[in-house]
């Protein structure tokens, strides 16, 4: 069999079919595997008229034959254990300097496990992150790729050609004339992001941020719908006017899309038969989780994670309501005002978010020894994945002004921003709390501004009880630092220097 293939890809779901077909229609030769031959066969059949080639095989042996050397094999199956069986029933079938592709939602650690697995045994592995669901596989995603740079070197040649694109002056994405048809020219949403598992670390990083994004919009939803008393469709109407200024963005535009659609079975609008309990796959949580390791305050992003999973005890939220009582629920203000202040709360409350995804990913370098380039994260973020905005400009112009800044809040765009909107985040916050309106994520970006920005915070206090309790001992203010004191309590008659 001759070898004729640029590259293969493993898993023909929804996902692993679309970016297939990416490949494939920017002039690629691509072969395609799955364990099941007939959803392969029914795949080539469906798309027989590729500019690149399209070919199918119901062996692994024949489908690796089919690859031109140094082999380059895209695995798209459930991550975890399902990654591993593709692993290692390639392996036997590989040869010296071949590479793996993982595009799979994989945790990092068990990337960085892969890489140093596949290198012993002569073989290259690249971990990419893949973003834009669906659509962003089969016209553009935003592509995240992590390993060693010799494996991206070969790769890059089609990453660059299948993301999406965006406009160097305005980072704004690019579409081609018609679905299917490469875009021309632009930036390409990809670029090499750093060792073993830092490709899919970004990724991960990206569906936090993403999460705390759907969440700070469902609660901007609610307050205009239960004090505002907003129908849907007059909310999709302020949702797509946002969409044209500072909250531009692919969420804001499509809670747009969603608030204005009417429900083919009932007339009603759509959201409103929508069961109110969020699924999720687990990278919010594996974000906070690393948070929490790492010491790096993400709590808007954890925020969002756990009203997902309060938002999943349906049954057991309905029966508090028949017993718990709130406040009666009023507002007499005028409702323009009030909508642009809940705009501001949102867009406060998204550069909060963004700073603390950012702020936990310059830990991760510390702690992996990555080296990553944040203003270039920033970048790939325009076009192709979910949370696409036109506010990414913004942050990778703060990193290009500030490649080691410290935290986004404190670039000189960002803390200006914040300076003028505050007093409306803060009015919305506490009308919510008046009204019984849940918003953990605007309430809690609001308070890790407000901690972030206040020189002494009261754990002064807490350290004292800590000591007091455990002997954990305390810093004292008028001491260097990395001197730890003890009291012997109750009875302290003078701190002595722990040793």
């Amino acid at each position: 069999m001759a070898a004729e293939a640029d590259i293969g890809l493993i898993g023909l779901a929804v996902m692993g079919q679309n970016l297939a077909l990416n490949i494939a229609d920017h002039g690629f030769r691509i072969s395609v595997y799955n364990r099941t031959t007939s959803k392969m066969e029914a795949f080539v059949a469906e798309n027989p008229h590729t500019p690149g080639g399209l070919d199918g095989y119901a062996t692994l042996e024949d489908f690796v034959g089919s690859l031109k050397s140094p082999r380059k094999i895209i695995v798209m199956v459930q991550a975890g254990r399902g990654t591993d069986a593709v692993i290692d029933n390639l392996v036997p079938l590989l040869d010296g300097g071949d590479i793996i592709i993982d595009g799979g939602n994989a945790n990092w650690n068990d990337t960085i496990r892969r890489e140093k697995d596949l290198n012993a045994k002569g073989l290259r592995f690249v971990g990419s992150g893949v973003s834009g669901g669906e659509e962003g596989a089969r016209f553009g995603p935003s592509l995240m790729p992590g390993g060693k740079e010799e494996a991206w070197d070969y790769l890059k040649p089609i990453w660059e050609a299948i993301a999406a694109k965006v406009d160097a002056e305005t980072g704004k994405p690019l579409e081609g004339a018609e679905p299917g048809k490469p875009v021309e020219g632009g930036v390409p949403c990809t670029t090499f992001i750093g060792a073993d598992g830092a490709g899919h670390y970004v990724k991960m990083v990206h569906n936090g941020i993403e999460y705390g994004d759907m969440q700070m919009i469902c609660e901007a939803y609610a307050i205009m719908q239960q004090l505002l008393g907003m129908s849907p469709e007059e909310m999709g109407g302020v949702f797509a006017e946002w969409n044209t200024g500072k909250l531009d963005s692919f969420l804001i535009e499509i809670t747009a899309d969603i608030l204005k659609q009417m429900d083919p079975i009932t007339g009603k609008p759509f959201v409103d038969v929508v069961l109110d309990t969020a699924g999720q796959k687990g990278t919010g949580k594996w974000t906070s989780i690393s948070a929490l390791d790492m010491g790096i305050p993400v709590q808007t992003i954890a925020e969002a994670v756990f009203a997902r999973t309060l938002s999943a005890i349906k049954e057991e939220r309905v029966a508090a309501s028949e017993i718990l009582e709130g406040p009666a629920q009023s507002f007499d203000g005028d409702r323009a005002e009030m909508i642009q202040a809940i705009h501001d709360a949102l867009y406060c409350s998204k550069i909060c978010s963004y700073a603390q995804g950012f702020q936990l990913m310059r830990e991760a370098q510390n702690e992996y020894d990555w080296e990553l380039s944040f203003g270039e994260i920033a970048q790939i973020w325009r076009g192709g994945c979910i949370i696409r905005a036109a506010f990414l400009q913004k942050i990778t112009e703060a990193y290009a002004l500030k490649a080691d800044l410290a935290n986004l809040l404190l670039d000189p765009y960002f803390k200006d921003e914040i300076a003028a909107a505050q007093a409306n985040w803060r009015k919305v916050v506490a009308l919510a709390a008046e009204n019984g309106i849940p918003t953990p994520t605007f309430s809690s970006a609001l308070a890790y501004f407000d901690s972030y920005r206040t020189a002494r915070l009261p754990q002064n206090l807490l350290q004292a009880q800590r000591d007091y309790f455990g002997a954990h001992t305390y810093e004292r203010v008028d001491q260097e630092r990395g001197k730890f004191y003890h009291i012997d309590w109750p009875d302290p008659e003078r701190p002595q220097l722990d040793a």
